[in-house]
């Protein structure tokens, strides 16, 4: 079990700091004379509080910037008796560009509200393994654990445990949908921009069966085609590597499509590969969409048509919901909130089929 501490880059309290233009040192009462507040005042905007007035906040923010106020993390948790450390249970691996731009987005928002995260990751997704790692979280005293949990058998396991902190759950739509992107959406926006170019003849290549997301995926793919009396001409699985986009053209390259959806932009670029070396065009003999938006999509030749996701108002959400939770303890209010909705971005691999063409040899 991999275990990472990721500091805060800033942290709030009553605790002392190096004055930027003097040899004296600056503790939260100086920016309080400063900005002519109490020091409850200073704490509460350090802290994020919603009850300061935006005038009084942005009198603490100009005063802790003149001062250059650097608050001692040490003295914060000795002050407050709180480790300000979230848990991150990860169970997929960071080379997968969703689970770890969700990470990423978590560690952005928990250290903006002045958290560090400890990240812990379960070698497998059994009950055993997961209570292992957050045993070891709550050890290390964290005051809640963000569980990012793609893989349904890994959803189903943190369910079975009953944890002592708050806990929410990251990419699982069937805990929390305001905690996920849309997937289903994103499957039948990518089906609709095929059958609207006018691709009547369309494969599929989904991604690993033990993920909600592609099940998702694949849903709202098939979903679109049979409500226009459509089904798919071919399917195949992948991983998520492009290897197994480029072994999947392999396997259906014979069903005779001019369109096809891959469940994400690197099995994406890897069937557009193998397109290539069966001597077909990409867009003009076949169109191509992906999934994520990854940044290297809008630099695949060609440019890559794919279902953008915003990762990082999910990572916000959950931090958000976490933290509200903490303080509450009650039921993250992300549940409230709505799904969010993924977008297509339209570019250079998609375009109308060419007359009498077809991507099969």
């Amino acid at each position: 079990m991999l275990i990472e501490v990721r500091p805060p880059r800033a942290d709030y309290g009553d605790c002392v700091t190096t004055h930027a233009h003097s040899s004296d040192t600056a503790s939260i009462r100086d920016v309080a004379k400063l900005a002519n507040v109490s020091h409850q005042t200073v704490s509460r905007v350090l802290n994020g509080h919603p009850s300061v007035r935006p005038a009084t906040r942005q009198r603490v923010l100009d005063a802790v910037a003149e001062l250059s106020f650097r608050p001692n993390r040490a003295a914060r948790m000795l002050a407050t008796n709180r480790s300000y450390t979230v848990g991150v249970l990860m169970t997929a691996s960071h080379a997968y560009y969703g689970p770890s731009s969700v990470l990423r987005a978590v560690e952005d928002a928990a250290r903006d509200s002045g958290y560090s995260i400890l990240l812990a990751s379960p070698r497998d997704t059994d009950v055993s393994e997961f209570s292992a790692a957050v045993d070891h979280l709550i050890h290390e005293g964290v005051e809640g654990i963000i569980v990012v949990a793609p893989q349904v058998r890994a959803a189903e396991a943190m369910t079975k445990l009953r944890e002592p902190v708050p806990v929410v759950m990251v990419q699982c739509a069937d805990v929390d949908p305001a905690l996920s992107v849309n997937n289903e959406v994103g499957g039948e926006l990518a089906a609709q921009h095929l059958w609207d170019l006018g691709h009547r003849r369309v494969a599929l290549v989904a991604g690993p069966s033990d993920w909600a997301e592609s099940g998702a995926r694949t849903r709202g793919f098939a979903r679109f085609l049979s409500s226009v009396g459509a089904v798919p001409v071919a399917v195949a699985d992948g991983d998520w590597s492009s290897a197994s986009g480029y072994e999947a053209f392999q396997q259906i390259a014979d069903a005779g499509f001019t369109g096809a959806f891959c469940a994400n932009d690197q099995m994406a670029l890897g069937f557009i590969h193998a397109a290539h070396d069966h001597g077909v065009n990409v867009p003009n003999g076949l169109s191509v969409v992906g999934f994520d938006d990854i940044p290297e999509a809008e630099h695949y030749l060609p440019p890559l048509t794919t279902v953008h996701q915003d990762f990082d108002v999910v990572g916000r959400r959950a931090v958000d919901g976490l933290l509200s939770a903490m303080q509450d303890h009650a039921i993250s209010p992300a549940d409230a909130l709505d799904p969010l909705r993924p977008e297509l971005i339209v570019r250079k691999s998609t375009s109308s089929p060419a007359p009498n063409r077809h991507s099969g040899r």
